[in-house]
């Protein structure tokens, strides 16, 4: 288990010595499982980033992209200028995913606490969403409890879960584990969620010994790192995110900040200005329009009061 003061140092090393670091943690990984590894490659900046390195190292070492069908045309573009990239695909899509379980909205472990409070038959379990956990000393902490600010969400005249990302994502990946052999190096940071810094601080690099082994050696690196790695030694990243520039002295995206699923609502209500949807609504309008009134993400966002046109067209959604 790492301390927090021990990541702290590690996203202040100098981008030389985190790269030294990395690679270090590839090799082990390498190493340890005899060579029968594999790289995820989503086609975003991070794991662009994770790749270079590690097949810097090894350059035949494969990777493999899951086509959710949630991704945005410019990253199916993108991952197919590579080589060596097996492509996998989920048994569900989307549509079904959220028929079934749920819209994904303001993060994995809040919706995952909505869908558990409506569906649970363990009235311990939904006491704890709904009030906290009793510590030892008496005081109740709010680990796993539902935030006061997204109660209302109970009542929202619409399903919501995080099994999207198990379903269309983590499935697939598990299924070509057990079909090759090869253990995942993703390009995970702990920078970007506090799930992620959680997960980090509790395992580290390579978590050899986890339930699904799984190596993140670019953990300790922080956004900007990523951006001057791609900068630095030049390479190709997907379009979506528009150009490197300056500002402050730290690199800055002129272009999307995230290339996750275009679908994906978590997060966007943290969005200022011209979030996903409205910048989907600028540069995909038919992908905006399937999004937004096909599978009914507009009343989703109404719901949450986020918006998603730069248009009169949010008003009177159907």
């Amino acid at each position: 288990m790492m301390e927090r003061w021990e990541l702290k140092q590690a996203q202040s090393l100098p981008l030389e010595m985190k790269i030294e670091k990395s690679i270090r943690r590839v090799r082990e990984w390498f190493e340890h499982w005899r060579g029968e590894i594999y790289v995820s490659f989503s086609g975003g900046k991070e794991s662009t980033a994770l790749l270079h390195l590690a097949r810097s190292i090894y350059p035949n070492l494969p990777a493999v992209f899951a086509d959710t069908g949630l991704e945005y045309p410019e990253i199916r573009s993108f991952v197919k200028t590579h080589d060596n990239v097996e492509i996998i695909k989920p048994k569900m899509d989307f549509r079904q995913v959220i028929e079934r379980y749920g819209y994904p909205v303001v993060s994995k472990e809040q919706a995952r606490y909505i869908h558990e409070i409506r569906n649970s038959k363990s009235a311990r379990l939904i006491d704890m969403r709904l009030n906290g956990k009793a510590l030892s000393d008496g005081r109740i902490g709010s680990f796993g409890k539902l935030s006061e600010k997204w109660k209302f969400l109970l009542d929202a005249p619409f399903k919501i879960s995080a099994k999207c990302c198990d379903v269309l994502k983590k499935a697939p990946f598990i299924q070509y584990e057990r079909r090759s052999g090869k253990f995942p190096v993703t390009g995970e940071i702990a920078a970007e969620s506090l799930r992620r810094r959680t997960m980090y601080l509790m395992r580290g690099c390579n978590a050899f010994a986890a339930k699904r082994p799984k190596s993140t050696p670019l953990g300790f690196w922080t956004e900007t790192d990523i951006l001057r790695y791609l900068k630095e030694f030049s390479i190709p990243y997907c379009s979506i995110y528009g150009d490197i520039t300056e500002e402050s002295g730290k690199p800055r995206l002129s272009g999307q900040e995230r290339s996750g699923c275009a679908f994906c609502m978590f997060g966007v209500h943290m969005e200022k200005n011209e979030n996903r949807f409205i910048r989907l609504e600028r540069t995909q309008p038919k992908l905006w329009e399937y999004c937004i009134y096909t599978l009914g993400l507009g009343k989703v966002l109404d719901y949450l009061g986020v918006p998603y046109s730069g248009s009169a067209r949010q008003a009177g959604y159907p």
